[in-house]
């Protein structure tokens, strides 16, 4: 799908390559551009159940964030804006450069009509981080694996969170379910063990890492701090 009128900010150093990574990313961006077209700009047109547990979710992601200094902060798999609308409300005197990335133009022409006129804050259609930021957040992108094997998702879930770590300053932080909901159709969604993500940011990613669970939800957040 494709949009002349919205402008993409793909990364021509974008390290997701190969027709298998641009195929799984054609159904993401179909997935939930049709979620978006059925039930609008609101938590279940990005496949989320209520705004309470969406926000509960963003509170999490951001516990990465220093708030008592200016930072820059990527949003990918923004959608249409949630992210940034909840920035406002709860940090309205943060200095915040944000950018939101999506891989659907729909989302991104909706992230920009409700954000219109707040310069700090900008949208563009793309699937890596384009440049580098203080800190980048990630919520629900990898959940849904839409019935691709198993290690040809963990691949992809890898790829993202190398590209993370490598475009991140000061940290990164993505959420992943632990169980899938209840009448999920089999191999819809993507659930881990939280030691796993562990050893792999550690070893791979070399920075430090912060689990949070037990925050009310079948699900687990990862921090990421960079060392200088």
């Amino acid at each position: 799908m494709t949009s002349a009128a919205v402008e993409r900010d793909d990364d021509a150093a974008d390290p997701l390559t190969g027709p298998t990574i641009g195929e799984m990313y054609a159904r993401i961006e179909a997935y939930y551009s049709a979620k978006l077209a059925r039930h609008g700009a609101i938590p279940l047109g990005v496949d989320w159940s209520c705004t309470a547990t969406q926000w509960l979710r963003f509170v999490q992601l951001l516990k990465v964030c220093a708030f008592d200094s200016p930072f820059s902060l990527i949003d990918l798999g923004c959608g249409y804006g949630a992210l940034a609308a909840f920035l406002a409300e709860t940090h309205p005197g943060a200095s915040i450069d944000y950018l939101g990335i999506d891989l659907s133009p729909a989302m991104i022409q909706r992230a920009r009509r409700r954000h219109r006129g707040k310069p700090a804050t900008r949208f563009a259609v793309g699937r890596s981080c384009p440049r580098e930021a203080d800190y980048i957040v990630t919520s629900g992108t990898m959940n849904v694996k839409l019935g691709y094997p198993l290690g040809l998702w963990e691949s992809f879930v890898r790829a993202i969170l190398l590209d993370m770590r490598r475009m991140s300053k000061r940290g990164f932080a993505v959420n992943f379910m632990m169980s899938p909901t209840p009448g999920a159709p089999p191999g819809q969604l993507y659930c881990c063990d939280p030691a796993t993500l562990v050893r792999f940011c550690q070893d791979e990613l070399d920075c430090s890492v912060e689990i949070l669970r037990d925050y009310g939800l079948k699900e687990f957040t990862v921090l990421g701090r960079c060392t200088p």
